[in-house]
């Protein structure tokens, strides 16, 4: 009796636990985007126009907004005027610093050519015979690199259950071994306490395939 009440009460949680969570976390973004509906004056509102208010439209404005923002900076004239912003932002001491740091990563995790967070690593950390999962998020790392006589890459090595914070390490190149699983299933492992395990493709043979080493600065393709 009480092996299948277990049984049940499990089977009911793996249920609702992810519906929840994934609600839970829905509702925060789209409440956090709900602000951006203050931007509209007042008389365009849904509460002034329909009589009461509706959930999400914050969302549809804050995509309207940034959509409209992306026009308006791939043309000259935009270019040109946010090149004024970015010159007067750039003359005030504490903003300069944070939003120059934003704007390097967005364009290092958006640009075509960007190798922030496009490969899985399995580094050695916190010591020798120790094995981690990391994200790779630059390469030439400047004065570093210099200082070294080795070719490194940097490495983000996520804290669990949480991924958004964690350490930055330089690993040499040589010991950073790619793995074939996605950035996506990545997370997924790191969030789910290594619970969650991406399946890995085996050879023909049957066996499975083996490591591959970061060959010296040429991506995997």
């Amino acid at each position: 009796m009480l092996v299948h009440f277990r049984r049940y009460l499990i089977a009911g949680l793996l249920v609702w636990v992810p519906l929840i969570v994934t609600g839970l976390i829905i509702k925060f973004l789209v409440d956090l985007l709900d602000f951006t509906i203050l931007l509209l004056p007042p008389s365009w509102r849904p509460e002034a126009i329909l009589g009461f208010s509706v959930p999400g439209t914050g969302v549809v404005v804050a995509i309207v907004i940034v959509f409209l923002t992306g026009i308006v900076a791939a043309n000259i004239v935009g270019r040109k005027l946010f090149d004024l912003g970015e010159a007067i932002v750039d003359r005030i001491p504490l903003v300069r610093s944070i939003y120059s740091a934003v704007k390097q990563v967005m364009h290092s995790l958006f640009s075509n050519g960007g190798q922030s967070f496009r490969r899985v690593l399995m580094v050695q950390y916190p010591r020798e015979g120790l094995w981690t999962l990391g994200f790779q998020t630059g390469v030439g790392v400047g004065e570093v690199q210099h200082r070294t006589d080795k070719d490194v890459v940097t490495v983000f090595i996520p804290t669990t259950p949480n991924p958004t914070s964690g350490f930055v390490i330089m690993v040499p190149r040589d010991d950073a071994i790619e793995l074939d699983m996605s950035v996506e299933d990545g997370l997924k492992f790191v969030m789910s306490l290594g619970v969650v395990v991406p399946e890995w493709p085996v050879s023909v043979k049957g066996q499975p395939q083996g490591p591959s080493k970061l060959a010296p600065g040429v991506p995997k393709t």
